[in-house]
């Protein structure tokens, strides 16, 4: 369940896929003025991960996914292959290159959340962002190097499971929701399935909007 970025460069389709929404997700939320901004080692591990992860689509793109090695990934991008493997624990892993920021999204969407605030439209507007990416140009292209490679395919399955995993803890640990594990779990794999379903409609963001009336029937009747 991920989204490729548009380009990083104008004309050059080298953005990695990574989660819906936008490209640089939020953070965890701090008291104002306690933030800090990332020291410069910080800026440049953050820069290398990029460039590897920009090289390595590119790459894909141009030769083939399954024609890449590890280690043409990494001196292309001139670093060590140990390098690339402390960013990305695999080759599956250098597509989907903002894995952990889609999770932390999902969850921070339920536990962001102003006292009150409806659960359901929270999520389905999180999903509206995240389809607004998926969909922008230049992502037809990596979508189709995920379907028609089966790690790949595997890899972003996986993931999906694990999202929504992640939202079903997250939906159960709100004392104000009061649903039973099986409801929670049930809610946040429809959650995650309707990112994926919304992406292949003819009509994205009106696929959203009837996935979520038909999630949000299913949640007050649980």
């Amino acid at each position: 369940m991920t989204v490729p970025t548009t380009p990083t460069e104008p004309n050059s389709p080298t953005g990695s896929a990574t989660p819906p929404g936008p490209s640089t997700p939020p953070g965890p939320s701090t008291p104002p003025g306690t933030s800090t901004p990332p020291g410069r080692r910080e800026r440049k591990k953050a820069a290398t991960r990029q460039r590897i992860a920009d090289t390595a689509m590119r790459l894909f793109l141009e030769r083939g996914y399954d024609s890449v090695g590890i280690r043409d990934v990494a001196a292309e991008a001139d670093v060590a292959v140990t390098t690339l493997f402390s960013h990305f624990a695999s080759k599956e892993a250098l597509v989907f290159e903002q894995d952990d920021h889609f999770e932390q999204r999902l969850t921070q969407t339920v536990t962001g959340r102003t006292p009150h605030e409806p659960l359901i439209p929270a999520l389905r507007d999180e999903v509206h962002a995240m389809v607004r990416h998926c969909t922008a140009d230049g992502s037809a292209a990596i979508y189709r190097m995920i379907d028609e490679t089966r790690a790949l395919r595997e890899y972003e399955e996986s993931m999906r499971l694990r999202y929504a995993e992640s939202l079903a803890t997250a939906i159960a640990a709100d004392p104000e929701l009061s649903r039973t594990t099986t409801a929670c779990r049930t809610i946040a794999r429809f959650v995650v399935d309707a990112y994926a379903l919304a992406r292949e409609a003819s009509d994205p963001q009106a696929a959203v909007d009837e996935i979520f009336r038909m999630i949000e029937a299913a949640w007050d009747a649980a």
